[in-house]
């Protein structure tokens, strides 16, 4: 793959405009980042679009933002977005399939080497970076054969259809894990009783004295029960101004504010020590009750989320607060704890099944990238 061209050598741009009309609907294209394609930005009517006239994209043209091309912006325009408007920042291009099969420059265009020829084509201050057009079609790309190319193409299509079986499994695994998770935590809560966190998982506040030249870790809960992160480490002169909550490996944390986005969480061993400020609401279990994993499990269930929400007053995002005189009242299931831990226990294994399957499903994504940079790069070098 030694031999190179320049891309205006198979790339024409389209000049293809049309009158926006206010009384006609029109699909709108969205480039996603890092060569991931496009996708469909919705349906509009001409009465909602600015300008009165706009490119008409074609399927099999080569879309590409000006403005986000050095972020991997661009893409084939597939069949169901034919006929799509875009504006002037993003200009398309017909294929010569003579010299470039499109699906070949399309597989080429996903390359880490294109997205990075797309920088060097762009132009400009911070915020007002544009690809410069003349330079984009200056730049040159590997052009093998046409048959090369199709065997390239093949073998590519190939294995991507086989990534997508591997990864069609995996989620099919995965709704099955869910699923028999929740009958497995169904059959556990049983005819259990209902108990306040008041009673079961108190709200704790283990306030800290602190010291000016001692350093603090503050903590914070992703959304979407996707754990605890450590958000920052300072000397406690910086946390002058509020207040801090100690935080035990055990906690069962909720964050007030996100926690109708599902912002809650375990502390775990690497937690103990950390702190939270008033906004984390610190629950300590007891364990004679319940253990934390058995509640974090409840907190994840539709039913154990809905109550979270319904004690979160407030009608918009940034007033909805779980606040820390609701959070006690709450009714959770306490079954027996030999009912919790076998529960907990099925749940664990879960757990290492799903590390296997996230490692597969990484092994997975990344074929893809590899094949492309062994034939796009590795061959080029051989050659």
């Amino acid at each position: 793959m030694s031999r190179t061209i320049t891309i205006d050598r198979f790339l024409t741009k389209s000049e293809d405009w049309v009158p926006v009309k206010p009384d006609e609907n029109y699909k709108q294209i969205t480039a996603r980042l890092w060569g991931k394609g496009l996708t469909l930005r919705g349906e509009v009517p001409g009465s909602a679009i600015a300008a009165a006239r706009q490119y008409c994209a074609k399927a099999g043209q080569f879309l590409i933002s000006r403005i986000d091309a050095r972020h991997g912006a661009f893409g084939i325009v597939p069949e169901e977005l034919d006929g799509a408007l875009v504006s002037n920042d993003f200009p398309c291009f017909n294929i010569d399939a003579s010299t470039v099969l499109p699906h070949f420059f399309e597989w080429y265009s996903r390359t880490p080497e294109f997205i990075d020829l797309c920088r060097r084509a762009s132009e400009g201050s911070t915020n007002r970076v544009r690809m410069k057009e003349a330079k984009f079609l200056k730049m040159t790309v590997p052009l093998p054969s046409l048959d090369e190319q199709r065997r390239i193409v093949e073998k590519l299509d190939r294995v991507a259809a086989l990534v997508d079986d591997r990864r069609n499994a995996i989620e099919a695994a995965e709704r099955e894990t869910q699923a028999l998770l929740l009958k497995a935590f169904q059959r556990a809560i049983d005819g259990a009783p209902l108990r306040p966190m008041s009673e079961v998982a108190p709200l704790v506040r283990r306030e800290v004295e602190i010291e000016t030249d001692k350093e603090y870790t503050e903590i914070g809960v992703r959304s979407f029960y996707n754990g605890i992160f450590h958000r920052r480490t300072m000397p406690g002169s910086e946390f002058s101004w509020q207040s801090l909550f100690w935080v035990k490996n055990g906690d069962l944390v909720f964050s007030n504010l996100m926690a109708w986005e599902r912002a809650i969480a375990v502390a775990e061993e690497h937690d103990e020590g950390t702190v939270g400020n008033h906004r984390m609401l610190t629950c300590e279990v007891n364990p004679n009750l319940a253990t934390p994993e058995f509640l974090m499990a409840y907190f994840r269930t539709f039913e154990g989320f809905s109550s979270v929400v319904g004690h979160s007053p407030g009608t918009i995002a940034r007033n909805k607060t779980l606040s820390s005189k609701k959070l006690p009242t709450i009714l959770v299931p306490t079954p027996s704890l030999a009912a919790q831990r076998w529960y907990d226990s099925i749940e664990a294994k879960a757990r290492e099944v799903r590390a296997i399957r996230a490692s597969t499903a990484q092994d997975v994504e990344g074929l893809l990238p590899a094949m492309l940079h062994e034939i796009f790069v590795g061959r080029a070098k051989a050659a």
